[in-house]
């Protein structure tokens, strides 16, 4: 019967099939369109929030991470109400980029921004976030960009092997603003009057640490306590539990932690391998993802892995986060100076992508993936090694390419895997 009546309000034509679909108990296959806007279906409906859009797959709301090419990467977005986990670059200088592009994105669509940190004052970060490229600016910008990078048509021929001329091709340059997500300029700093326009939420733990914090055995650390006070005020504060259901106007939180497990939050797991908090930080994730489940937010968190001492602290902090990307640069290694990786300036390792409301996590088959930062714009691409072995690549490096292959995947080096490296 609560079928029946649901059906038999909609709107023109296709109400009327609808409704003489469920009074003959048929079913008839109908073409989505825009429903009229004083009608009410009695269908539940995602939220019409600026600068989010339904998944493809599986109807969830998605932001943009302010990186497109990531985005596509991450089966359209980032979700909300889960944490995308940054594993950070030896010196940190490209995820930090990655945290501000995700910031400057929520800038552009309005949303209202947490950011917290141990190492700068958030009001210094957003100092720092990039000016976005739209619409004709981003084209011409782009257009330049790439002429400064672009070698000519019959050397393309000539070094794109036969085995990469089939994989599809990823989205790398700009689009119109109206698009789902924004390209930034790196070299170029966003506007003061829209900072300033903007809502945000600073949490900088020097400012919080007081000489009369005190830390129980076998608790959370004082730093990750107070964050997660002060983004549970905001969530509950500003309605983004959706506790408020008379504000008309729904906006999205984007939280974004900075150096998360690091001895500035006054966490030792980088220090020891058997530390004494070492339950600390999986306590505060778990307790965060909480909160991200039954709100409108999403969480992206940088935090040095690297610099982590128990293997088992990362494999469980990566089980406790949604989405895991992690970040290799050449700088300071080997492969800076080796030809094989001229063109880029390091490899981008997507280790997890979430799969909502089940148990396990889907693994990217995409797994040769490099980027580059060029004059304005960081761009992911696919890593495209030279072919030719005899005339570039010494000796050691043929080496190198016949290691790097076994851990890129089938999609990059594969004839070069073997025992016997054939020169085209």
């Amino acid at each position: 019967m609560a079928a029946a009546a649901d059906c038999g309000t909609g709107a023109g034509s296709t109400g009327s099939i609808g409704a003489a679909a469920c009074k003959n108990n048929v079913t008839s296959f109908q073409r989505k369109g825009p429903r009229a806007s004083g009608t009410d279906s009695g269908c539940s409906r995602l939220v019409s929030i600026a600068g989010t859009r339904p998944s493809v797959r599986n109807g969830q709301l998605l932001v943009s991470t302010g990186l497109p090419a990531l985005d596509q990467l991450l089966g359209g977005g980032l979700a909300v109400g889960t944490v995308l986990l940054i594993e950070e670059d030896k010196y940190n200088t490209y995820s930090s980029l990655l945290f501000k592009f995700f910031l400057a994105e929520g800038i552009i669509n309005g949303h209202t921004l947490l950011v917290a940190s141990a190492k700068e004052d958030p009001a210094d970060i957003l100092q720092e976030l990039p000016a976005p490229l739209l619409d004709d600016n981003c084209k011409k910008d782009f257009d330049e960009d790439v002429c400064n990078h672009k070698t000519p048509d019959s050397n393309i021929k000539m070094k794109i092997a036969w085995r990469y001329q089939l994989l599809p091709k990823m989205e790398s340059g700009p689009v119109s603003s109206s698009r789902f997500g924004h390209y930034y300029d790196a070299s170029k700093r966003m506007p003061q009057e829209l900072i300033e326009e903007s809502k945000w939420h600073g949490f900088f733990f020097p400012e919080k640490l007081s000489s009369t914090l005190t830390t129980e055995p076998r608790s959370l650390t004082g730093g990750y306590r107070k964050l997660l006070q002060f983004i549970q005020n905001v969530i509950y504060e500003e309605g983004f539990d959706g506790s408020n259901p008379q504000k008309k106007q729904k906006n999205i939180l984007r939280i974004g932690i900075q150096n998360l497990g690091s001895p500035l939050w006054g966490d030792d797991i980088c220090c020891t391998e058997n530390c004494d908090n070492s339950h600390s930080l999986t306590k505060f994730l778990y307790v965060l993802r909480g909160l991200l489940r039954t709100s409108l937010s999403a969480c992206i968190i940088t935090m040095p892995t690297h610099l982590i001492q128990n293997k088992a602290v990362i494999s469980r902090v990566t089980n406790l986060s949604d989405t895991v990307v992690g970040l290799e640069s050449f700088t300071g290694s080997g492969r800076e100076t080796n030809p094989l990786y001229k063109d880029y300036h390091g490899l981008i390792h997507i280790r997890q992508i979430p799969r909502l409301n089940n148990l396990i996590y889907d693994v990217s088959d995409v797994k040769d993936l490099a980027f580059k930062l060029k004059r304005k714009l960081f761009t992911i691409e696919r890593l495209h090694l030279p072919p030719d072995l005899s005339d570039t690549v010494s000796r050691s490096s043929k080496q190198d390419l016949a290691g790097s292959s076994k851990l890129l995947g089938p999609g990059c080096g594969m004839m070069a895997g073997g025992k016997q490296h054939l020169d085209f």
